[in-house]
């Protein structure tokens, strides 16, 4: 009796998740290596030296911003990697490789104008940038430092060491007050962002990398290489996971941390869940590589990026 109840009771589950294919795809001509939405505009770095500025409401692009070409190792002219951008009241942020050591070039653009803020000259690995406001910005090194940088006195508020792991990525809450930090160990850092001490320590559920961070109404989730997606309480610093069958590459979280979105298996589709039931209600189907990016408009439509030149928009019924 009690396996016809179980058996019952996961075929409601598994009717329960309805299947959707893109809404919209939209070209950006290289891979997508991350992607912001802020104020009905998708800001897209891609492989191709540039940030991209998409109006997902009339369906077009209304900006590129494109960097000079880098040497790589044998001296030939390639673009540049642009692997974490975003904007703030008419700044565009590109981070970008340097093709000199490993080491970041950071680059701000206003006005039409671009310019280089730091080159590999300064021998820093920034991993992810984000603005705090107009003038700070938030750094993530590959040594798992966090830092501000002051845009105005070209140089850094703080920077501190948090923990002995390789960075993997950093999300900010709504009121960027506070950071969430994810590094090799499975552990996620929780960064008070005006002086960069950690607040709390989230750990227990990932025992490796946690590719992956979001941050929303204090939910914290992690996508983990252990194929943990990791759910956190910040208030009470407990945690929970949902399995799953392969690596996790990608995590988010709706507004208001209702649901949240991972990658849950190989074929890379993505599947949303209602917190903190963890019901698994839609599964999305078509992204054709490896994730690297998931956001939310709304708790019905949201946005993904991958190692291909197609983002796929995704509107849900339910």
């Amino acid at each position: 009796m009690k396996k016809i109840l179980f058996f019952i009771t996961l075929s409601c589950y598994l009717i329960a998740a309805i299947e959707y294919k893109p809404y919209r795809q939209i070209d950006a001509g290289f891979p997508v290596k991350d992607m912001v939405l802020k104020n009905g505009f998708l800001y897209l770095g891609t492989n191709g030296g540039n940030l991209l500025v998409y109006d997902y409401e009339n369906d077009k692009f209304v900006k590129k911003i494109q960097l000079p070409k880098i040497k790589d190792f044998m001296g030939e002219s390639i673009d540049a990697k642009v692997f974490s951008v975003d904007f703030e009241d008419g700044r565009y942020l590109l981070l970008s490789d340097s093709g000199e050591g490993g080491y970041s070039d950071l680059w701000i653009c206003e006005d039409n104008a671009t310019k280089k803020i730091i080159s590999a000259k300064d021998k820093d690995a920034i991993i992810k940038a984000r603005f705090i406001d107009k003038d700070h910005i938030l750094f993530g090194f590959l040594g798992d430092e966090v830092a501000i940088y002051d845009l105005n006195k070209k140089k850094e508020v703080y920077r501190h060491q948090l923990s002995p792991s390789k960075f993997s990525d950093f999300a900010l809450n709504e009121d960027r007050s506070m950071a969430a930090f994810g590094c090799e160990s499975g552990e996620i850092n929780i960064v008070n962002v005006k002086d960069g001490k950690i607040i709390k320590k989230l750990k227990g559920i990932n025992k490796d990398n946690v590719y992956k961070v979001d941050f929303k109404a204090d939910v914290v989730v992690g996508a983990g290489q252990d194929r943990r997606a990791s759910i956190y309480d910040l208030k009470t610093s407990k945690g929970d996971f949902i399995q799953a069958n392969f690596l996790i590459y990608a995590a988010a979280l709706s507004p208001g941390a209702k649901e949240a979105a991972f990658t849950m298996d190989e074929e890379n589709d993505i599947f949303i869940y209602k917190l903190p039931s963890k019901e698994n209600i839609a599964i999305l189907k078509g992204q054709k590589s490896t994730l690297n990016t998931i956001v939310f408009k709304t708790q019905k439509i949201l946005f993904s990026s991958s190692d291909d030149n197609t983002v796929n928009m995704w509107r849900l019924n339910k």
